[in-house]
């Protein structure tokens, strides 16, 4: 019975279709992307005019990862209260108030602080997108939206590219920053336009609302359609309730093998690399020889093939499975860093350094879109059991912007010619993703056509091993529990929204 204190549900104008909904969140992927991007460009100049130590580029980079961490851990708590739609709405107000913070920002210290805002936005939208997108999604889309997620983020970082190269020649690291307020803007107006999810209206009793929603995206749908997925909806809402996941969840004994993949995962894609290379690929091109304008072209081409193996990813990662992609993705990572490394050190021609530099990063960096981008958020959304899914995902998020802001804000001092030098940072990144590939062999279990209730019953009962095959022998037996009823139809699409929801990383 619909709550007698509610208000009136608002006219239905037109159907909530996909388009808009696949509109809206690209806006919020490519939002995140942009901001993770965009500093590779403003770096290249501040650098020079600011005359910024390595210790000060690392803290400019890091700090959005900070940001970004606070405004996860914020996200789940607010969006409950306020609603997903209007936690949408306040990140993207936070970032525009950042964005134009940092644009005024006389100083490095200032800049530290107003991108670490940015952060806090791009955590609460990052952490929220996903799930409003999935609550509202017709069920036979709503797989699709969180694997394009990653292929947002990827958009996001070579519009970035895009706009550094376009501004680099008047020096306009002002305009790279501003840029950011496109998206951030289009995404609070189509925000003001899209209702509230169906879900969370429902669980604070407003359901006249939440019927005209439903209704709305679904507009093909009966009476009688519309009554069962309320009804659905109800059901899923209550055993929420009635079975709350919790932190200590993830430390029952049948579970806690994957809470450790789910952090190799997490530290491992960020370990690899990758914002190592995203952050500061124009930065290492300058340092060995070439132009400022040059390198800021070079990084549009690592963009286009970052968005090119997103793509190539989304098609491969249910025809090769999870653990393929990832032994690949770690073999071709290896050899291109360990070859870029072995160039740095011994070649001196400028112009054939430059060169093969480019290509062996180009070929590290389709390697990891292959292989430890968006494959990586595909399992973490995976492995975990219902109950513990949504504390699996939130830890394992925490654990990769934590190690995001590690690697960025180490790396230029790592990669100092005091120190071990660009070529000897490229060898510790293919040290650790030669540990990756022999982790992803013997210890990351394939996940490849297995439902998550398989995957839940094979956890409970000792079959998923954590060396990837099902245990045949020895194994410590959980009594194998069933599935609670509808766990294929309602459950199965609530529990998308907290895999979904840790879709947030590039990175």
């Amino acid at each position: 019975m619909a709550n007698p204190a509610s208000p009136a549900a608002p006219a239905a104008r037109r159907p909530v279709n996909r388009v808009t909904l696949y509109t809206f969140g690209a806006f919020g992927g490519i939002l995140f992307g942009y901001d993770l991007g965009v500093i590779a460009g403003v770096l290249v100049l501040l650098a020079k005019q600011w005359s910024l130590t390595a210790f000060q580029k690392g803290a400019i980079t890091a700090s959005l990862s900070v940001g970004a961490m606070v405004g996860a851990m914020l996200a789940g708590r607010l969006s409950n209260r306020a609603g997903r739609r209007l936690t949408i709405m306040a990140a993207a107000v936070v970032v525009i108030i950042g964005t134009v913070a940092c644009v005024l920002a006389g100083g490095w210290q200032v800049m530290m602080l107003t991108r670490g805002v940015i952060g806090i936005g791009i955590g609460l939208s990052s952490a929220t997108v996903p799930a409003y997108l999935a609550e509202l999604a017709p069920a036979r889309v709503r797989g699709a939206l969180g694997s394009l997620n990653q292929l947002f983020i990827v958009t996001g970082i070579l519009i970035a590219f895009l706009v550094d190269y376009a501004l680099s020649s008047h020096n306009n690291w002002k305009g790279m920053f501003l840029g950011a307020l496109v998206p951030a803007v289009i995404l609070l107006a189509g925000l003001t336009i899209l209702p509230e999810t169906p879900r969370w209206l429902l669980s604070k009793g407003r359901d006249a609302e939440a019927r005209a929603v439903l209704s709305a995206t679904l507009p093909s749908a009966t009476a009688a359609e519309l009554d069962a997925e309320v009804q659905d909806i109800r059901d899923v809402i209550r055993r929420d309730s009635e079975e709350r996941g919790r932190i200590r969840d993830l430390w029952q004994p049948w579970v806690r093998p994957m809470v450790l993949v789910a952090l190799i995962l997490a530290i491992g894609q960020q370990f690899s690399g990758v914002n190592a290379i995203n952050a500061y690929f124009p930065t290492m091109l300058k340092s060995l020889g070439f132009a400022t304008r040059t390198a800021l072209l070079s990084a549009v081409v690592l963009g286009v093939v970052k968005f090119l193996f997103t793509v190539w990813e989304l098609f491969m990662v249910d025809r090769w499975g999870r653990r393929p992609l990832l032994m690949i993705g770690a073999s071709v990572m290896v050899v291109s860093l360990f070859a870029a490394g072995l160039v740095i050190k011994n070649v001196t021609d400028k112009d054939t350094l430059g060169t093969l530099t480019l290509v062996f990063l180009i070929l590290y960096l389709a390697g990891y879109e292959l292989g430890w981008g968006a494959t990586v958020w595909v399992m973490i959304g995976e492995i975990f059991p219902l109950r513990a899914r949504a504390a699996g995902t939130a830890v394992a998020t925490t654990v990769l912007w934590a190690a995001t802001g590690l690697v960025t804000a180490v790396f230029p001092t790592m990669s100092a010619k005091s120190n071990l030098g660009i070529g000897g940072a490229m060898w510790v990144f293919a040290g650790v993703n030669i540990v990756l590939l022999l982790l992803a062999r013997f210890y990351i279990p394939e996940t490849k056509g297995r439902s998550l209730e398989q995957i839940e019953r094979d956890l409970r009962g000792g079959k998923m091993s954590a060396s990837g095959a099902e245990q045949t022998a020895g194994a410590t037996t959980v009594p194998a529990q069933a599935a609670p009823a509808g766990t294929g139809t309602a459950a199965g699409s609530a529990t998308e929204e907290s895999g979904e929801a840790g879709l947030v990383s590039e990175s």
